[in-house]
């Protein structure tokens, strides 16, 4: 499946454009072993001119068939290269930037390109019950890796400390696995995902 770029991307969202569109598909939470629960999952990226994407997920528990049986969660949240903010951007809150982006062109952008070959990114995710994270990482072609660099809690809370994502395209879909640790444990594995892109 060719990836399409929009005419009106700003240059930075280059790298990210193969997120753009609605994905949805089928999950499995923990390690997928027999007795782990399945759920069903509907992401959208979008952007609106700003160098950001916006991240919306919203899950469903499901039975073995697929059949929703009730809300799992919502996440939100935005995503980005990771790069020192300069006075043309925009913020903090709704102080405007320049009307231009920015990094103007294709240039500007392969500047940011690390050794390795990719880009480094940020993505902050909110999700119910008081939990943010800010997640620092690389994308290179159409693979993510992503580590949590804070977590925010609520005083109420569910204990939650830290956690990855990787996200890769295979054969024109999705795949994704996220894994958490809640504190005083190692990395377990939490959901993962195969997702098909919406027309």
């Amino acid at each position: 499946m060719p990836i399409e770029i929009p005419t009106d991307l700003t240059p930075e969202l280059v790298p990210l454009s193969w997120l753009l569109g609605t994905w949805e598909g089928s999950g499995r939470l923990g390690e997928g072993d027999s007795d782990d629960g399945h759920f069903w999952q509907s992401v959208s990226f979008t952007q609106n001119g700003l160098p950001f994407l916006e991240y919306r997920s919203e899950t469903w528990v499901t039975d073995e068939q697929g059949n929703k049986l009730r809300p799992l969660s919502v996440e939100s949240g935005f995503w980005s290269l990771d790069r020192p903010m300069v006075d043309g951007d925009v913020g903090p809150g709704m102080i405007p930037g320049d009307v231009v982006p920015t990094l103007r062109s294709a240039q500007d952008v392969e500047d940011l390109r690390i050794d390795e070959g990719g880009f480094k990114i940020q993505a902050n995710i909110a999700h119910p019950g008081a939990i943010s994270e800010l997640y620092y990482g690389v994308i290179k072609g159409p693979q993510i890796q992503l580590a949590t660099d804070l977590v925010m809690r609520g005083t109420n809370a569910k204990a939650y400390a830290s956690a990855t994502r990787i996200y890769g395209l295979v054969n024109g879909d999705l795949y994704w696995r996220w894994d958490v640790s809640t504190g005083g444990d190692d990395l377990q594995a939490h959901a993962s995902a195969a997702l098909k892109k919406l027309a």
